[in-house]
């Protein structure tokens, strides 16, 4: 199994990164967009439209206020195993890193999953750089 990990910097407090990793419904405007256009949610499933154009359906697993942690899982037939984890660590009262780890099968997909991760880290810091 591929396991892919990012670390991303942002120099905004913790708390406000966290509130937007846990509207789980607004991905394309409060956390990464341009990377996401389109987020709808159908109970504990949101609907997420890429800029690519790929539509994802990811199943919330859990939110965990007191970790700013949040997991997720895609259900496709491309993917035979998708779990993630969104956590938000401060550092110190201005700066915070956003720490997102995916686990991915089959292993040819993990460049793919990897590349796209680098764009919604850029998106990240991008919409977080706008808002400080």
């Amino acid at each position: 199994m591929a396991s892919i990990h990012k670390e991303i910097s942002i120099d905004v407090p913790a708390h406000e990164v966290w509130d937007a990793v846990a509207d789980f419904g607004a991905l394309h405007t409060r956390l990464v967009p341009g990377f996401v256009t389109d987020t709808r949610l159908d109970g504990d499933v949101r609907i997420v439209t890429f800029g690519s154009g790929v539509v994802a359906d990811e199943i919330l697993v859990g939110c965990d206020p007191a970790r700013q942690r949040l997991a997720y899982a895609i259900i496709s037939e491309r993917l035979t195993h998708h779990s993630a984890s969104v956590q938000v660590v401060a550092n110190g009262a201005t700066c915070c890193r956003v720490i997102w780890s995916v686990d991915v099968l089959p292993n040819e997909i993990a460049p793919y999953m990897d590349a796209q991760m680098d764009l919604g880290a850029q998106a990240m810091q991008a919409k977080f750089a706008r808002a400080s």
